[in-house]
């Protein structure tokens, strides 16, 4: 029976780690603490969070890494991804040649700008990183714990361990795709949370699906520029890792990231609307990073520019909308810096 390793008891880990124990794998979900393992040992997950449901047989929760990491075939990484870095530190004792490394994270590091898988490898000893893989796609829990169809995408530089990912982790009701752009992958997972964020806005100010479609549209092609520049395949971006994860998060209640934006419309701040959270918006942090990455890269991102105005400026959400709306007009395609232009001539 294969065993996996779950790092992190976010509801996405738990979520994964429910559904791959019904697979029949040997699930060992760590929790941080003594305390935190007991008490999901004795009364399950957090029913207000994931209702209705109830740990498989198949599943243990331990708070020993040593215990969680032997002998198995997987460890994936389903922490917030501005733990990554430390949580990465702490497994990487444990590691070993034939054990796949998935990062199950969409964010960037704040600092560092960094994607996941590039956080993971400095973490980890050179011979070891061949085996890092993103899991990334349209993936909301609650619908993924009630059986509804879904899929995702496993993306590696090496595409035999995107396919021993998929082979491993695929079941009936969760299909995964290959991938070997992993810069596109990780970069469409993490930035279409911004663009959420955006559309909470929209939605909250009652802006109507027109302009919804509109801001969406744009917002896939703003985060599709920064990724060329960055190095990853457009087509990657029209794709479950792209368009994919975000309609998704832009469009369900279920978002967390369309929820934080919705919220702000009405008054709140930012740090109310956190703090009265079960989990982390990862949009909220990743905006930090990108914009930082625009600016250094000399790169259009007016979406992203105001998402990070409103965030971190004080900019009223309604004048950050105003100002999208009002901008000039030109080629869908066009924008300072934006290597996309080259698409214009075919």
């Amino acid at each position: 029976m294969p065993k996996i390793a779950i790092i992190g008891t976010t509801i996405w880990g738990t979520t994964l780690g429910v559904v791959l124990a019904h697979k029949g794998l040997e699930v060992r979900l760590w929790a941080r603490t003594k305390k935190e393992a007991s008490k999901l040992r004795n009364t399950g997950p957090d029913p207000t969070l994931l209702p209705n449901i109830a740990f498989p047989s198949q599943l243990s929760i331990t708070s020993s890494l040593s215990e969680a990491l032997a002998d198995v075939e997987a460890i994936i990484l389903a922490v917030p991804s501005q733990t990554m870095r430390h949580n990465m530190k702490l497994a990487s004792k444990h590691l070993n040649a034939s054990m796949l490394i998935v990062s199950a994270a969409k964010g960037l590091e704040i600092g560092s700008n960094k994607r996941m898988s590039l956080v993971i490898a400095e973490e980890i000893e050179p011979r070891y990183r061949s085996n890092i893989c993103a899991l990334s796609g349209p993936n909301l829990s609650r619908e993924i714990l009630q059986n509804l169809p879904a899929a995702t995408v496993a993306a590696a530089w090496d595409e035999a361990i995107a396919r021993k990912t998929q082979k491993l982790l695929t079941t009936k009701n969760f299909c995964i795709y290959t991938n070997t752009d992993i810069v596109g992958v990780e970069l469409g997972g993490a930035l279409k949370n911004v663009i959420a964020l955006g559309a909470g806005i929209a939605d909250g100010l009652g802006y109507g699906d027109n302009a919804k479609a509109a801001f969406i549209t744009r917002g896939l092609t703003e985060i599709t520029a920064l990724g060329v520049s960055l190095g990853a395949n457009p087509i990657t971006f029209s794709g479950l890792a792209g368009l994919g994860d975000l309609i998704a998060t832009c469009a369900s209640p279920l978002s967390r990231n369309h929820y934080v934006g919705v919220e702000l419309t009405k008054g709140r701040s930012l740090e109310e609307i956190t703090a009265s959270m079960v989990g982390v918006a990862e949009g909220v942090s990743t905006t930090i990073a990108a914009w930082k990455l625009s600016q250094q890269m000399g790169l259009e991102m007016p979406i992203t520019e105001r998402i990070y105005q409103v965030l971190y400026a004080g900019v009223d959400p309604r004048q950050a909308a105003v100002e999208l709306m009002a901008a000039e007009a030109r080629h869908e395609l066009s924008g300072r810096k934006w290597k996309l232009s080259s698409f214009l001539k075919h």
